[in-house]
Parts: structure tokens; sequence; C-alpha cells
């Protein structure tokens, strides 16, 4: 079978599995997800061998440390494994759900019903865990589930795919309701996304190069995000302990995600009294600034900061710093330069406030917090299969209810319209 064959046969499969998956009970649902739990713990050994031959392939290879780190499971990571998808059966099913049902004049109510999107793609690099994670969450909102991910970790995921299948079986749900790709031709890719037929939604898990190449060939619609360019403004009317605390959280607490803060804006009439602390903190932690000229009066030891910098995710210890003349210049900065992931002001200032959160067109818009909130665990949401800053169907943290939408239902009894 060639890839074009194969990739249709994938998606002409999980589209017929969907509508089975999208009538299951909650009750087949979790037993499917605890199924998969056991069997991935029944399976550990096989799981940690298998990811052992990524690991020494990817070492040979000369993938970098960090990609080496992702791409590795320990016997700790397969029990979170089990864990998630113990909590993802815990959490609410939101199939189903009727919601603003109304009377109307004529008699007839109306309202709107949760319904899943039908067929989730998704493609990721390096974490076999992500392969558990997306499986249990499409499972749970009622989707089947496409799942790409990457050749490095190819042997992890097709033994993570082999647990999948026989928990689903167990449960009486069709094992086609996910699949992983057993290919690492990297042109399945672009069947993926060009599959409307048989593929809802895509959503990408990677780098900027692989999301960019995503969005550009899809077909089908996107939940993505580019950047992470996330600023927390320090205002005039900040409390000073609490932005210190809050401004180093937001850079320093992990270097390589895609909520951390990237540069850091402060009202100039407060700077003297807040930045060379907030410098003495980073430099001591290893974090390299750079920051306007105001900046470095105050600080010499900051390097000069580039225009390409306002506009650079770092995802490593360096920080960009900007004084400005009050929350206009903030807001306008993080108009120009954000990505509209997530920002943050610092003020005990409620007018103020107010308008940042009205103003900044991000998908997460803090006050008084930590960009590094900005999280599907940390919202409520139980688990996340990414970050949209997408303005239609899903935006900010996606969990259960990103992966479904809703259909207007009407209850009558004999109404007819005159």
């Amino acid at each position: 079978m060639n890839l074009k064959d194969y990739m249709e046969h994938v998606g002409r499969t999980a589209r017929a599995a969907s509508r089975q998956v999208a009538m299951a009970s909650t009750a087949a649902k979790n037993a499917a997800l605890e199924a998969i739990a056991e069997e991935i713990r029944n399976g550990r050994d096989a799981l940690l061998e298998a990811n052992r031959r990524d690991v020494d392939q990817a070492k040979a290879d000369g993938l970098d440390a960090a990609m080496i780190d992702r791409l590795t499971l320990t016997e700790k990571g397969v029990e979170s494994m089990a864990e998630g998808l113990e909590q993802v059966a815990a959490l609410p099913d939101p199939v189903g759900e009727i919601t603003d049902l109304k009377l109307r004049p004529s008699g007839i109510q109306v309202g709107k019903m949760r319904v899943p999107l039908g067929v989730v793609g998704i493609i990721y690099e390096a974490r076999p865990n992500v392969t558990a994670d997306a499986a249990a969450l499409c499972l749970k909102s009622g989707n089947a589930a496409i799942l790409r991910g990457g050749r490095e970790a190819l042997a992890s995921n097709q033994a993570i795919a082999a647990c999948v299948r026989e928990g689903l079986a167990s449960a009486g749900l069709p094992e086609s309701a996910v699949q992983v790709l057993e290919t690492t031709d990297r042109d399945a890719v672009g069947h993926l996304v060009a599959m409307p037929q048989f593929v809802d939604v895509i959503v990408p898990r990677g780098g900027k190069g692989l999301i960019e190449r995503v969005s550009r060939e899809a077909r089908v619609p996107v939940i993505k995000h580019l950047d992470g360019i996330c600023h927390v403004y320090i205002d005039s009317d900040a409390d000073i302990a609490k932005a210190i605390r809050i401004a180093d959280n937001a850079k320093t607490q992990r270097y390589g995600t895609c909520n951390t803060m990237e540069t850091l804006l402060i009202d100039e009439t407060i700077a003297a009294r807040v930045l060379p602390k907030l410098a003495k903190i980073y430099l001591a932690k290893g974090v390299e600034l750079r920051g306007c000229e105001k900046s470095r009066a105050l600080v010499p030891k900051m390097k000069a900061v580039s225009e390409q910098d306002w506009s650079t995710e770092y995802l490593a210890p360096i920080l960009s710093v900007r004084l400005v003349e009050g929350i206009d210049a903030a807001i306008s900065h993080i108009a120009q330069y954000g990505s509209q992931h997530t920002d943050a002001i610092v003020t005990e200032n409620y007018t103020k406030a107010l308008r940042f959160l009205r103003e900044v067109d991000s998908s997460s818009v803090m006050v008084n917090a930590s960009t590094r909130f900005a999280d599907g665990f940390e919202y409520g949401l139980g688990a996340e299969i990414g970050i949209s800053t997408d303005k239609f169907h899903a935006r900010g943290p996606v969990g259960l209810e990103g992966l479904t939408s809703q259909k207007w239902i009407v209850l009558g009894n004999g109404e007819i319209r005159s």
C-alpha cells in the first residue's frame, strides 16, 4: 500500500470509528481509559525497552540533550501516563450536556447540546507521553484520533498504541478510534492535513517550523499557537514585593515553556525601585538580560536589546527588558510585539487592571499573577491538548470542552410556524 492509500485507509477507518465513539456511553469511555492505564502498567517493561531503542538511536543520530530528555521514559514516567489516563476518566463528560434551554413565545424550547468534533489529527514530536494523553482526551470527548508522533519516538509510540488498542477492545470500542501512524515519512503530515473528508481538526504540537508548515498546508481547521512571546508589565501602582515575586517566577520557574515571560515591561517611574532588585535575582540565576537604554542606565551589566529581541521567543534564560511611559505604552508594545498568548499586569490600581484585561488581546490576560499559570491543569481543565491563540472555536488552554462543539437543539410539542 502506497502512502496516499495508507493515509486514506487510516482516515476512512477513523471516520467510521468516530461515529461509534460519539455514541459511546460515559461508562464505556471510562472503562476504556482505565483498561488502557492497566495495559500500560502491565506493559511497563516492554514500553521501557521500546523507549531504550528510541533513545539509543536518537543518541546515534546526534540529537541534542534537550530532545533526548523529552524522549526518555522512566518507570515514573510510565506510571504518570497511567495516572493521567485515570485522571481523564475521572473528569466530567462534556458530551451530551444541554445548556441555555429557553422557552420561546411560539412554545418551542431552544438550547444547545455539546457534541464531539469528529476526527482529531494530532501531530507532535519527541514526547511519547503525548500519545497516551492525546488518546485519553480525544476518547473522553467522544472523538476518534489520528496521532502522528516524531520518527525519534516511533518504537515508544507503537508500544503505547498497542496498549491503547487492547484497552479499547476490552471496553467494546473500536480499536481504530485511536490510530498511531506507523510511518515516519514526513509526507504523511501533508496527507493528514489535507483530508477534510476524513479529518475535522488538526492540532500541531511541536516547534514553530512544524506549526507553520501545518498552518500553510492544512485544508482543515487548525488549533495552534506559533509563539509564546509573553509579557509582564509592572505598573506604577504595583506592590513592589509582589511584582518582584511574580516577575521572577514568570521567567525562571521554567525556561522552555510557551507561557514563560520573554519580555519585562516596567513603568519608568517605578523602575529604579524594581529593576535593580530583579536584575540581581536574574543574574544570580544565570539569566542574560537585554535592555533598552533606560534599563541599561539602571543595570550596566545588561546587554543592549535589538529590535528582533522584542519579537523573539527565547525558550532560554534570556530576558528582554523595556521601561515604558505608563500603561498606554505597555499595551501598545504588547499589541505590536506580542503573540496573543499570555500577558500579565502587576498593579494595585483597579481601573488600570480592568483596562489591561479589556484592551490586551491575548488568549490569557492576568492581573497580579505569573504567566506560568496559563495551563490547562492550573485552569481546572484537568488536562489539555495544547494552547490556542486563535480566536475561533478554542482559545487558550484546550481541554475536553475545546475538543467538542455545540449544536442547536429544539424541543417541541407539535408547534408549527405561522
